[in-house]
């Protein structure tokens, strides 16, 4: 039988190898997915204040707060990591997730305050 201390270089050159979504890039995917579930929020938000019937207040401060978590999760991630595009560090993932974390904010507001109109 081996020892456990032999089977630690095996551990190590079978996670370096192994291919996927790693923890560099998880964060900023996580964010981007947040953002676009404001967006889709923010829309709806948007679609409702619209109607006669429903202000869409809810979903509008929802898709609001959404998008800007996505924003400061993906600016301190694109701050914090190190090299460019294509590295693997989630640096794509996390400007993705600042565009569509304002996109959020913008139809979270608008809706907001059409929900406003319509209530006054």
């Amino acid at each position: 039988m081996s020892s456990p201390e032999a089977l630690i270089p095996v551990a190590v050159a079978a996670a370096q190898t192994t291919e996927g979504i790693g923890t560099g890039r998880l964060l900023p995917t996580v964010a981007a997915l947040l953002g676009l579930v404001g967006v889709v929020l923010g829309a709806l938000a948007l679609r409702a204040a619209r109607r006669a019937t429903g202000n869409g207040r809810g979903g509008a401060l929802t898709a609001g707060v959404a998008g800007l978590v996505a924003l400061v999760v993906g600016a301190l991630h694109s701050a914090n990591s190190a090299g460019g595009l294509g590295t693997g560090n989630g640096l794509a993932g996390a400007v993705l997730a600042m565009v569509i974390g304002v996109a959020a904010m913008v139809l979270g507001g608008l809706a907001l305050t059409r929900s406003r109109r319509v209530a006054a």
